[in-house]
């Protein structure tokens, strides 16, 4: 429990930050053109190295990999100081690919300690543990930008996050980086009930090369291509089509703490069902599948009814189309509905992040294995990301964006029907192979060195 707690202090302080930002819309930038282009370049090698963190995890391990890879949540924060001083994107944009190989590997090494620490009855509880603090660091950020530009008056033209709240970010995601080295390596973990975590498989670069493709294979990987694919493909339309387009730079703020709020709620209201044990695991995949479908469709159908209303946001030339132009909080009559809906929106995207890494971590207890599935999981959902935000970068029409939206998601729940279908009630072991293919570390008395 200690190490998923650190794990999610080093998310609530690095991704937690970087979500907060953009939740704002644009990064904190009036203009989302940059901000929309570092991201499909962020989320374009995180395609790859999300696939490939697993691997370098199992050979490198966690400390220094997460430390390394938490830095470059900072430098992509510090980068908009920079742009606030130049208006010049290139150096902005450079950072998007760094984060997005940093982003990848601390991914994976989070997916593999969250599914494969805790004990097969408390998955759920640990995956609403981990999402719960790591939401926190977007509630928190998002307090920056509307302290920040609280005594911003409604009819204020729209301008960037100033310099001292992206330091705040930087500052935060460092710190974040330093709290990696506080992490202990897998081998020497155990749990509550004294059994070990994990018993480390001799590893090279030549078998996790073969096990990375291999998952291009697996059936139940590919089964679930279409979840992993949508998972974050939403996050440009609601944080820029929708945040960034109908609201104030302070009520971005105000409703990016909301979202991530309600995103904790929803993710510890879920985990007791993941982990009601008297119910088979197939009932409770395919509840809590029906759940997420309902909501979903719930939220679009909601959202399309809000979308009708308006073309397109705010710009360095012209404001939003919405009636009555941009939302304020103050404005109860108008602000209420539409603040609802986003936090409707964080609620279902914690819904479906809950479920999918508990349906991975159904699927096996090798730690090695849980590690390439986080990895091939943020690899594919990092490739829909990028599709995503440059479909905003070239200016799809937000309508548009909605249906896509709509129809991915629509697209997936079969998918993952069929696999919750054929959930086990008990998690494949790891195999049993020679004593020489395993690599056994740790100080422990009842291993024997190999």
């Amino acid at each position: 429990m200690t190490q998923v707690v650190i794990m999610s202090l080093i998310c609530f302080l690095c991704p937690g930050m970087f979500n907060a930002l953009n939740a704002v819309g644009g990064a904190g930038q009036v203009d989302r053109t940059v901000s929309n282009n570092t991201n499909t370049g962020l989320y374009c090698t995180f395609i790859v190295f999300g696939v490939l963190g697993g691997a370098i995890v199992n050979l490198c391990g966690i400390r220094w990999t997460i430390f390394l890879s938490g830095l470059t949540y900072s430098l992509y924060s510090a980068s908009y100081i920079y742009y606030n001083h130049t208006k010049n994107g290139a150096f902005t944009i450079s950072t998007g690919p760094i984060l997005g190989i940093g982003a990848g590997i601390l991914w994976s090494a989070q997916g593999m300690i969250m599914m494969s620490y805790p004990n097969e009855n408390q998955k759920g509880r640990y995956i609403s543990i981990f999402w719960v603090i790591f939401n926190l660091g977007g509630v928190i950020g998002g307090i920056v930008p509307f302290v920040v530009n609280f005594n911003e008056d409604r009819d204020s033209p729209a301008k960037p996050l100033p310099d001292a709240g992206y330091i705040v970010f930087v500052a935060l995601e460092a710190l974040g980086a330093l709290a990696a080295l506080a992490l202990a390596p897998p081998e020497r973990v155990v749990r509550g009930d004294g059994s070990h975590v994990v018993l480390m498989r001799y590893t090279d670069v030549r078998y996790e090369a073969i096990e990375v493709l291999k998952l291009f294979m697996n059936p139940w990987m590919l089964l679930l291509l279409p979840m992993c694919f949508v998972s974050n493909f939403f996050y440009s339309y609601q944080w820029g089509a929708f945040n960034g387009s109908l609201f104030t730079i302070r009520t971005r703020g105000l409703n990016s703490m909301l979202y991530w709020a309600s995103q904790m709620a929803a993710a510890y209201v879920i985990s007791f069902l993941h982990d009601r044990e008297k119910m088979s695991r197939r009932h409770r995949a395919l509840t809590s599948l029906g759940i997420v479908a309902i909501l979903g469709n719930v939220m679009w159908g909601c959202t399309l009814v809000m979308q009708q209303r308006y073309t397109h946001g705010p710009t360095t030339t012209a404001d939003t189309d919405y009636p009555g132009g941009l939302i304020d909080f103050t404005e109860s009559s108008r602000a209420v509905g539409p603040i609802i809906l986003f936090c409707f929106m964080g609620g279902v995207d914690a819904l479906w992040q809950s479920l999918a890494y508990w349906m991975l971590g159904t699927l096996t207890n090798d730690s090695q294995m849980l590690a390439r599935y986080a990895g091939f999981y943020k690899g594919m959902q990092s490739l829909g990301a990028a599709v995503a935000w440059q479909l905003d970068a070239k200016g799809v029409t937000l309508m548009h964006q909605l249906i896509a939206n709509w129809v991915l998601m629509a697209c997936a729940l079969p998918f993952m029907f069929y696999v919750a279908y054929n959930i086990k009630n008990q998690s494949d072991e790891v195999e049993d192979l020679p004593a020489d293919d395993w690599l056994i570390k740790g100080n422990h008395d009842d291993l024997e060195y190999l």
